[in-house]
């Protein structure tokens, strides 16, 4: 894998962490393009964390032995590369080609943890 290859794996996944930290945006080309609808988001709105997941391909639950909600983790991208929300290590992990990278959040401005725990629990 050349260093721009993984240069760009890091990129994705510092991208998504700066999403969850601090929250998406609505733009107006958001609205033309119909990714949000205008009937629930203005420019300027920050989006929900069920709209940031909407389009997940998997999200596999972390339970304790009784069952209980812990976390989540959730595919948000496939193919090229792959990568992962763990809302129960706080960590967004990426995979392409046999390279990794993995860094951490600190903040959830969305709550994709708490709305996980409530799509689990309904």
């Amino acid at each position: 894998m050349t260093t721009t290859t993984n240069n760009r794996l890091k990129e994705q996944v510092l991208s998504i962490i700066n999403d969850i930290e601090n929250g998406v945006e609505v733009t107006k080309e958001d609205i033309e393009s119909g990714l949000y609808d205008e009937d629930h988001y203005e420019v300027g709105d920050s989006i929900g964390a069920m709209d940031y997941i909407h389009d997940a391909l998997d999200i596999n639950y972390t339970l304790d032995s009784e069952r209980q909600y812990k976390g989540a983790r959730i595919l948000v991208a496939f193919g090229g590369p792959n990568i992962w929300i763990d809302t129960a290590k706080n960590t967004v992990e990426g995979y392409w080609w046999g390279e990794s990278y993995t860094d951490s959040f600190t903040e959830d401005a969305m709550d994709i943890h708490g709305t996980c725990d409530e799509l689990f629990n309904c």
